[in-house]
């Protein structure tokens, strides 16, 4: 794997971008914290952002599948950079119309970006039995570049400009963009212009789905850890205002995060492709136990292992899935699911976001993680018994 030079591309990429990421959240957050008072406005224009990205997302998922994917690449690299400069000029002017674009642009560039990378990775390694190991690392260094991008922004914050913050975003992003032109990875022929105007609808994705039944079991039970990223943040606070503790939250997030380490580490040992579904099965129930077990969060040992219990689940969880797409969904369609996958999650983070936010407010955390982890449970029933009837329908 380490021999392999796209791959090597790839995990020197992300790490770069998710650091420009992170600093542009944190300048995100810094900047509306300062002209932006009401919560619910701040809310509204980080949602503008996720709205635009799920509305290009079809138009990303035909353009993948038809185009090259390097090409694409390298336009949204070029979108990335240009969208700092619109927070440029916004810190410049003091303009909230200007950092909408931003969030806008930037938004639309990663609709087009994390598919096409979920759709080359395949294509990148030469051995298919490499793609587990492959997707945990990525999910690493994803969660590496997260911690680094997090406290090299702090840091910044500290002893320089917000309008620095960004110019290191940018300069990430410039450096992702040429890294990206060593990227050689051979597609395959394209088709011609009739049969391409047939396959790239972004519907026919849908009965592909349905057609493979682990592919569709394992789109649902990816509602289940969106149940506790979506909330993620309010919980984190509410625990520590229940245990009057405010250095706890930094606790939850470190034991988290390495926890996500160890599982994304432990899964490419552990996980043969015949037991896949019945690893689905057992981490939805960890998660819905961690879930559960926050009801008693008030006692502090209860919250980190919970949170310990839930990062380890889901770092053995996000590579299993991400392997099971790419190697069950044919390539022809990578761009378009992992298109509609980026809509879908993007989606139930929001739903999830504010039904936290509301839950929170009106029956308390205890309840609510009771309400979710529950829902966890149903979900995980539901695609038990789906697939027990499509295996009677099939003997039939």
């Amino acid at each position: 794997m380490w021999k392999n030079k796209n791959i090597i591309l790839i995990f020197i990429g992300e790490f770069i971008a998710g650091i420009g990421l992170w600093l542009g959240i944190i300048g995100n957050l810094e900047f509306m914290q300062k002209h932006i008072p009401s919560d619910f406005v701040k809310s509204l224009i980080l949602f503008s952002g996720l709205l635009a990205g799920v509305i290009v997302s079809p138009i990303a998922g035909r353009w993948i599948d038809t185009y090259n994917k390097k090409h694409i690449l390298l336009y949204a690299g070029i979108g990335r950079v240009g969208s700092v400069l619109f927070m440029l000029f916004a810190l410049k002017y003091e303009s909230i119309f200007l950092m909408i674009c931003f969030m806008i642009s930037i938004q639309i560039a990663a609709a087009f970006y994390f598919p096409t990378l979920q759709a080359i990775i395949p294509l990148a390694v030469t051995d298919e039995k490499q793609l587990m190991t492959v997707n945990g690392m990525h999910m690493n260094i994803s969660a590496l570049s997260r911690i680094a991008g997090t406290a090299f922004g702090g840091a910044l914050l500290m002893i320089t400009s917000l309008q620095t913050l960004y110019i290191g975003a940018m300069v990430a992003y410039i450096l992702l963009f040429f890294l990206t032109f060593f990227i050689d990875i051979k597609e395959e022929r394209r088709e011609t212009k009739h049969n391409k105007k047939e396959k790239q609808r972004f519907t026919d994705i849908f009965p592909i789905i349905r057609q493979l039944p682990i592919v569709y079991i394992a789109v649902v039970l990816t509602i289940v850890p969106q149940l506790f990223i979506g909330g993620f943040n309010l919980m984190v606070i509410n625990i520590s205002e229940l245990q009057h503790d405010p250095s706890i939250k930094g606790w939850l997030y470190t034991i988290e995060g390495i926890g996500f380490l160890f599982g994304a580490f432990f899964i490419k040992y552990a996980a043969h492709e015949k037991a896949y579904i019945k690893w689905m099965y057992a981490l939805t129930c960890f998660i819905a136990f961690a879930q559960l077990s926050l009801h008693f969060a008030h006692i502090k040992w209860v919250s980190l292992a919970s949170f310990g219990l839930f990062g380890i689940s889901v770092g053995c969880f996000f590579p299993m899935i991400a392997t099971i797409f790419q190697t069950n969904v044919p390539k022809l369609y990578h761009g378009r699911f992992f298109s509609f996958k980026n809509m879908f999650d993007r989606v139930t983070f929001q739903i999830v976001l504010l039904a936290s936010g509301f839950l929170l407010d009106t029956i308390g955390l205890e309840n609510m993680v009771v309400l979710f982890g529950s829902l966890s449970l149903l979900l995980m029933t539901y695609t038990m018994f789906r697939k027990k009837e499509e295996l009677k329908s099939e003997g039939a």
